[in-house]
């Protein structure tokens, strides 16, 4: 397997941290986005948005990175990742699809602000970030993980960008399950961090 990077990215760093999770060795590719090789004609053939992470497993080429977590977690059987009764795909793909919505538009917003220099309105996603940080909190007051006692693929997709939120200016302290279920994630086996900027609340 090959995974196209960026190691700033919290998108791509969910891809790169479910593969370490699960022992997979891949071949990590840096796209050079701030030379804006996310746009070349080749990557643009591997992915027509121009969008870190893709994963190419040996010609299938899966794109998108709540795609590839699915992707990984079928392929390898991996069931404790995403098991398959009704209720865990629907309560999973709820939460995945949260992470491509209100964690994009909140905390990933926020830090793109200050690491990235994207002209938000810091008020406007901060506050977006701490709605959906409440709603998380809450989740993770009933138990340890996102949506059991157990990790699956939702964590992973929750994880980056949450990390990452202090760096825009997003306070974790208001969020102690938040903050205790982060613990839980960096300890598990194969864990990899996110990439710190020291920018914002994280300086």
């Amino acid at each position: 397997m090959k995974l196209y990077n960026f190691p700033l990215s919290g998108h791509a760093h969910r891809a790169l941290l479910f593969l370490s999770l699960l022992g997979v060795k891949a071949d990590i590719v840096d796209v050079d986005l701030a030379n804006g090789a996310h746009k070349a004609p080749d990557f643009l053939k591997l992915n027509p948005f121009g969008q870190v992470p893709v994963l190419d497993d040996d010609g299938v080429i899966v794109a998108d990175s709540n795609a590839i977590l699915i992707y990984l977690a079928t392929k390898l059987g991996r069931k404790d990742w995403l098991p398959d009764d009704l209720q865990s795909v629907a309560t999973i793909q709820k939460w995945l699809s949260v992470a491509a919505g209100e964690i994009a538009y909140g905390p990933a917003a926020a830090r793109l602000i200050t690491v990235f220099k994207v002209d938000f309105r810091a008020d406007e996603v901060i506050a977006r970030a701490h709605h959906i940080l409440g709603l998380v909190n809450a989740e993770l007051g009933r138990h340890r993980f996102i949506v059991g006692d157990r990790p699956t693929i939702a964590d992973v997709a929750l994880y980056s960008y949450i990390v990452g939120a202090p760096e825009g200016n997003v306070d974790l302290t208001p969020h102690p399950e938040v903050r205790h279920w982060l613990a839980r994630i960096e300890a598990l086996p194969g864990f990899v961090p996110f990439p710190k900027t020291a920018i914002g609340l994280a300086a």
